[in-house]
């Protein structure tokens, strides 16, 4: 017999929470803001939004259906169930932060500030939980299976994440490493750069996108992915050229079975995924880490 679903709800803590929590009353907080020229009031008013919004939605969850509250601080210390459907209340980044622990369960975005945030990946308003969890263990509900990029190093270390991977110095100082492709040039080039940045069609809105405007959007690099494609694009920033170091690899495409390999020349090299480098794989000198297509994809719904 198939357990009961449990609806994971996965939020974080707001700015005004923050805020108390550092300056210890709400009066304190508006004195610290004020100061600088804010206003607490918008601050507490995207809180209680944000709270209204959890209320919303954790009514809407099936009565026969468990429930469990996670806030982003405890995501690494969280056992996802395979039965689980994952509801992540907050910003696009949120089901970033989320999607590296999940091995195939249906995530539902709610956006608790359309028009600030994006809403690429938190898709639905907090009156639609309703209908959406209803349906979300249904065969036919739509959505989106969205490719992942992951990063496996020779003592068996791996990272996954869905929008892209950085591989360089802690710090964004110089890293220095040979980087390869598995493909017919058989080209190694010893590089220095301040980082390797390989990423998915999702990540295409962010951060991969700001440096392929800087190499000149289509006109120049590569073409950027979709969300969904079995393909992923890759940078090289701020190669430096010098007698020992080259820069005839600083951009590329990847596809569902190609890897970029990249082979540590620095003490102390990190990977780290989706913009959180607390979460990070260490690497030292000689290790090799090879980037590429993640065998895991996340299941957006809607």
């Amino acid at each position: 017999m198939s357990l009961v679903p449990r609806a994971v709800l996965v939020h974080r803590t707001t700015e005004y929470e923050e805020l108390v929590a550092r300056h210890g009353t709400h009066g304190q907080a508006a004195f610290f803001l004020r100061s600088r020229g804010r206003d607490i009031e918008e601050v507490a008013e995207r809180h209680h939004r944000t709270r209204r919004s959890m209320a919303e939605v954790t009514a809407a969850i099936p009565l026969t259906w468990r429930q469990t509250q996670l806030e982003r601080a405890d995501l690494d210390r969280f056992l996802f169930a395979p039965e689980d459907v994952v509801v992540v209340v907050g910003q696009d980044g949120l089901v970033a932060n989320v999607a590296k622990y999940l091995a195939g369960q249906p995530v539902v975005g709610i956006d608790t500030d359309p028009g600030r945030n994006p809403g690429v990946l938190v898709r639905h308003r907090p009156a639609d939980a309703r209908t959406l969890l209803a349906s979300v263990l249904a065969t036919a509900t739509g959505g989106s299976e969205l490719t992942m990029v992951e990063a496996v190093a020779d003592d068996t270390q791996r990272l996954l994440a869905l929008n892209e991977i950085y591989l360089g110095a802690a710090g964004h100082q110089t890293a220095r490493y040979r980087l390869s492709l598995d493909d017919d040039r058989g080209v190694v080039e010893a590089q220095a750069s301040s980082g390797v940045l390989v990423g998915t069609g999702t990540g295409a809105s962010g951060w991969l996108r700001s440096v392929w405007q800087e190499r000149g959007g289509a006109g120049a690099g590569p073409r950027l992915p979709g969300p969904t494609e079995d393909r992923l694009v890759w940078f090289v920033r701020e190669a430096w050229p010098s007698p020992a170091t080259g820069t005839s690899l600083v951009a590329g495409e990847l596809g569902a079975e190609g890897r970029l390999t990249l082979t540590v020349e620095s003490e102390r090299l990190i990977a780290f995924g989706d913009g959180i480098e607390s979460d990070a794989v260490e690497l030292t000198w000689g290790q090799t880490v090879r980037v590429g297509v993640g065998g895991e994809r996340l299941r957006l719904v809607g």
